[in-house]
């Protein structure tokens, strides 16, 4: 039980995954049965911009915390909300798109912390953002940075500026509903939020930290 997480983690800190839970749900799913578009692409081919909005959209305490983000989760515990505030952060996420099940279980929740704690002491936090970049969900059936910046705005992932980073991390909360090619006015406004946070995060030089 204690090995098994490191032989299902450690490999992908070296090699690509091929594909992930979420995207083997998507194409093999009851609802959906689709096509995926997904293809890998290594850090050095990634706009720098993509990684840093997706930061800044998601987990700004990123590179401040070992998986958990305790605020977070002692907030939403104590909202009196139906629907309370995600509490996730990237490791989480990305422990989840590559292994896990969608939907919300204290199950899934217990095994995603399990391997977060793993994925944490095994991979490096460039490691962390980089398969995360690649393998969220950005559109339907849309997953990783590469597939979504040409679909959506016919350029490589290298060329990505700071404003379609941010329309591509604006999504995140829900891609099958949201669009990056044709924004919402909530999408836009989102977008130019992030753009925000990312100035306050130092820009560029916040991911010289990673």
């Amino acid at each position: 039980m204690l090995l098994l997480p490191v032989a299902l983690i450690l490999p992908f800190r070296w090699i690509a995954p091929p594909v992930t839970a979420f995207m083997l749900e998507y194409r093999f799913g009851e609802e959906t049965k689709s096509a995926i578009d997904y293809r890998w692409v290594d850090w050095d081919q990634i706009s720098r911009w993509a990684p840093l909005a997706m930061v800044a959209s998601e987990d700004q305490k990123f590179l401040n915390h070992y998986g958990f983000d305790l605020e977070s989760i002692q907030d939403a515990l104590a909202s009196n909300s139906e629907h309370p505030r995600g509490a996730s952060t990237i490791s989480q996420q990305t422990v989840k798109n590559l292994y896990l099940w969608s939907g919300r279980s204290f199950l899934r929740k217990g095994i995603e912390a399990w391997l977060t704690a793993y994925m944490e002491l095994l991979w490096p936090k460039r490691r962390i953002l980089e398969v995360y970049v690649n393998v969220a969900e950005l559109g339907p059936g849309i997953y990783g940075v590469d597939a979504a910046s040409r679909r959506f705005f016919r350029k490589s992932p290298q060329q990505l500026g700071p404003h379609e980073a941010a329309l591509l991390a604006a999504v995140l909360p829900n891609p099958l509903r949201m669009s990056a090619a044709k924004p919402s006015a909530y999408v836009k406004q989102r977008a130019s939020w992030i753009e925000r946070q990312m100035r306050a995060l130092g820009g560029l030089a916040y991911l010289a930290r990673l």
